[in-house]
């Protein structure tokens, strides 16, 4: 009942179909005028649909320079795990590494494989594409929305969100369980965590040991947004400028990354892109606890209005909006993807 009050009173927990109520009526205006329900897809041309549905991470990472992300490689459904582990060994990607699927949603079977024993258990388990990972090794994340107009030479940065992961610290005598009761937003994650941990939850941290429970700054599984839009200083705008810029056909979305600093960041030192969101991508500072539900609507439908002028700048440029039976099709096989994952 106490979290049932708690989800109640703060909206961050709310159903995403009741927060973007206000949404769908801008939608559905910008689709009129446009005759295309699918006008999305023009915004990032390069990426398919635009990076609002069935995109390829893999696909999404072969367009980013090397040097910005880990190194990946790519699981096809069915692979046999030999072969598995021989592709991981080729790539050199060590233990503990990273397993998501290729087509995702919203962190949905993201795992922390520790070793080979962790790795085979997906790869059983798991029945779609999926991407192994070098695991990123800097302390901190977050993500950066980015809009760069197809007329203009440089962009800009439009949203910072920080990311405080699942963490709990030890006091001596608490299991993790209990520690993980202690915080309404980590009891909420308590039944995927024992589904993950097992009985490790009644293992008792030591005074001051700190146990990351979930390694990646993901909202629905547990991680604190934290609104930095005032870190986009001249210094970060570059960077995100440089990079993009390097990204054919990329204009709209969010990139998130992990990194040591600030400082460091700016510098364009000791970072590494987690991934590239495309025309999907919320703008998720909006989840600062400390933000009202107007607050989020005003930043939703700023965003939606970026995404739906650089769509139709593209399309006077030559990029089609997708037909209505192929979006249809797409759309449809979104669902299938989505129920594949998150039940996963």
């Amino acid at each position: 009942m106490r979290l049932f009050f708690h989800k109640i009173l703060h909206w961050e927990y709310w159903p995403f179909y009741i927060v973007y109520i206000p949404i769908y009526f801008l939608w559905a205006y910008y689709a009129l005028r446009q005759r295309s329900i699918f006008f999305f897809n023009a915004s990032n041309p390069t990426i398919k649909n635009g990076g609002f549905m069935m995109e390829s991470k893999k696909a999404i990472y072969d367009l980013i320079p090397e040097q910005y992300y880990p190194k990946t490689i790519l699981i096809k459904n069915g692979t046999p795990l030999p072969e598995i582990v021989s592709e991981k060994n080729i790539h050199s990607i060590p233990y503990p590494l990273i397993a998501k699927p290729d087509i995702g949603l919203r962190g949905s079977a993201v795992k922390k494989i520790d070793d080979a024993e962790g790795l085979a258990a997906y790869a059983e388990k798991a029945d779609f594409d999926y991407l192994i990972q070098d695991l990123i090794p800097y302390e901190n994340e977050i993500g950066i929305f980015y809009v760069r107009y197809p007329h203009e030479k440089l962009g800009r940065i439009t949203g910072i969100v920080a990311k405080e992961f699942l963490i709990v610290t030890g006091n001596g005598t608490s299991t993790l369980e209990d520690l993980i009761k202690e915080n309404p937003r980590y009891e909420m994650q308590l039944q995927a965590l024992r589904k993950e941990y097992g009985k490790k939850l009644s293992e008792i941290p030591a005074l001051g040991e700190k146990v990351n429970l979930v390694p990646y700054g993901n909202h629905a599984r547990g991680a604190k947004f934290i609104d930095r839009t005032h870190w986009g200083t001249p210094a970060l705008n570059k960077l995100m400028n440089d990079i993009c810029l390097q990204i054919d056909g990329f204009y709209f979305g969010r990139i998130d990354l992990m990194y040591q600093s600030i400082e460091a960041l700016e510098r364009g030192e000791q970072f590494a892109i987690v991934e590239l969101n495309g025309a999907g991508s919320e703008p998720t500072h909006i989840y600062d606890p400390e933000h009202s539900l107007f607050f989020a609507w005003k930043e939703l439908i700023r965003h939606i209005r970026y995404m739906y002028e650089i769509s139709v700048e593209n399309h006077k440029n030559g990029v089609p909006y997708l037909g209505h039976k192929e979006g249809m099709e797409q759309y449809r096989l979104h669902n299938l993807q989505s129920n594949k994952i998150v039940n996963f």
